[in-house]
């Protein structure tokens, strides 16, 4: 009996999807380019399953049913392509490619096209959930060629999380979709990060708060409208112990890594012309943290002043969190409404309600207001951005004046937080009517005859002026970003 399908790269992740599509009933033919590696798997994890080890990508193709599902796990760039040339060679019109790493949408929009034009059916799709999640569930967004999901929707759908019986993964949409879905995905995930990050500094460095006291609180945060997977396992780790009894995160250097997905969603926003600026903040913010030694040198030349915090601890903590869960809501609505822009820059139809609903169990920015989420979808598909709909503007409503001194306290006491901050600056932003643009706009006239619109006359027409009276007449080109 042939296999359903075949999977390239053991790493843990490829590993852990192997042995979850096993579990489900489907049989796996896999292939590693280290030998070793398979015989690993197949002896250690894999052993007494029906999962059949190969040795060479065309023994792979060999064991597999027709139309054959070959799935990548492999590194995103030129590692992908490199084993898409190996396959092209070897694979029959019908056939299909699954890429499931974490690749750029714009590859995954290039390769798509270019197999179709070979006949093959391309699979971009991005896999959340991390080792855990591809053991057990994962949330899976699959995007490229639409002839293609029919075929791999009975697999991708029993492998991914379910909640209320419903799996976390559906059809996202034609070519880079699928990837592109998963980059808005970690961009906010980079923001639920750095928020949470943010609240436990000042918690701690702040209010001087231990390591349980403050595991305790993130405990209590996660029974109520801050459940996420992030607010519990940030619990969990404040209460983790080292070998010596004492608190292991406090031993953690803090220099921040990152794999290139928050970037990317920072480069897309601004090619776009959408303000994603908590994300934004994120990235930079794990920027800095990599500048240690300078920050070592920056704090001993540049010493911040010693202000202690004096007030009421548990107002404080109200207010922080009260600043957690504005701001999140910011990095979300910051993220659907850059999707939007998406969709009509490069041409999809986008499920806002369906993708919240695919992130609400197996991924790790899976928390309950996503419900919320999915139902201020549901109520009105072209809702322009979620900071606008009911539940939301409640939320900031009742949200915001702790928000706002838990920001004052971080400056007082010296402490940044970056994204509360630049959250509540777009805010501010998003919600007036006239901002200074107008100076701004001048500033641009005066100086490179940009030109301007008057606010007495129709929108799109546009004057200059001779500022100076030696400047001339004639106003340069212009454009909207």
């Amino acid at each position: 009996m042939k296999a359903n399908i075949g999977l390239i790269g053991l790493a843990v992740m490829g590993q852990n999807l192997v042995l979850n599509i096993n579990d489900n009933g489907f049989k796996v033919a896999v292939y590693n380019r280290t030998t070793e590696k398979t015989d690993e798997f197949l002896t250690g994890p894999a052993k007494g399953t029906e999962i059949v080890g190969t040795y060479s990508i065309e023994d792979l193709v060999q064991k597999l049913e027709t139309p054959r599902i070959v799935m990548l796990m492999v590194k995103a760039g030129t590692v992908v392509d490199h084993y898409i040339e190996q396959l092209v060679l070897l694979l029959d019109a019908g056939d299909i490619i699954i890429d499931g790493g974490n690749s750029l949408f714009t590859d995954t929009d290039r390769r798509t096209k270019a197999l179709k034009e070979k006949g093959l059916l391309y699979i971009g799709t991005g896999v959340s959930g991390g080792e855990e999640g591809a053991r057990h569930g994962p949330s899976i967004m699959p995007g490229g060629h639409p002839d293609a999901w029919n075929r791999v929707k009975p697999v991708l759908q029993a492998i991914s999380a379910k909640v209320d019986g419903q799996p976390c993964c559906e059809w996202v949409g034609y070519g880079g979709a699928g990837h592109y879905v998963k980059m808005i995905h970690n961009g906010i995930e980079y923001g639920d990060m750095q928020i949470i990050c943010e609240a436990y500094q000042l918690m701690s460095e702040g209010l001087g708060l231990s390591a349980d006291e403050i595991s305790s609180i993130f405990a209590e945060w996660n029974s109520a409208e801050l459940s996420s997977y992030l607010v519990e396992i940030t619990a969990n780790i404040l209460a983790y112990k080292d070998e010596d009894g004492s608190p292991l995160l406090d031993k953690i250097l803090d220099t921040a890594g990152q794999k290139g997905t928050g970037k990317w969603t920072g480069i897309n926003a601004l090619d776009l012309g959408i303000p994603l600026t908590l994300i934004g903040e994120s990235v930079f913010a794990r920027c800095l943290s990599a500048m240690k030694d300078e920050r070592i040198n920056a704090s001993q030349k540049l010493p911040k002043p010693v202000n202690r915090f004096e007030g009421n601890r548990q107002e404080a903590l109200e207010t922080i969190r009260n600043a957690l869960y504005a701001s999140k809501i910011i990095s979300y609505a910051q993220g659907f409404r850059l999707m939007r822009e998406a969709a009509k820059e490069y041409g999809w139809t986008l499920n806002y309600g369906k993708i919240a609903l695919m992130w609400r169990g197996g991924c790790i920015i899976r928390s309950a207001f996503l419900n919320d989420i999915k139902q201020a979808y549901d109520s009105n598909p072209d809702l322009e951005n979620l900071l606008l709909a009911d539940f939301f503007v409640d939320a900031m409503r009742q949200a915001e004046p702790g928000w706002r001194k838990a920001v004052i306290l971080s400056i007082e006491l010296g402490i940044p937080a970056p994204a509360f901050s630049s959250a509540l600056a777009f805010y501010d932003g998003y919600r007036t009517a006239r901002l200074p643009a107008n100076l701004l706009q001048a500033q641009r006239d005066y100086f490179g005859a940009h030109s301007y619109e008057r606010t007495d006359r129709p929108r799109g027409e546009f004057f200059h002026t001779d500022w100076t009276g030696h400047g001339g007449k004639t106003a340069s080109s212009t454009y909207n970003v």
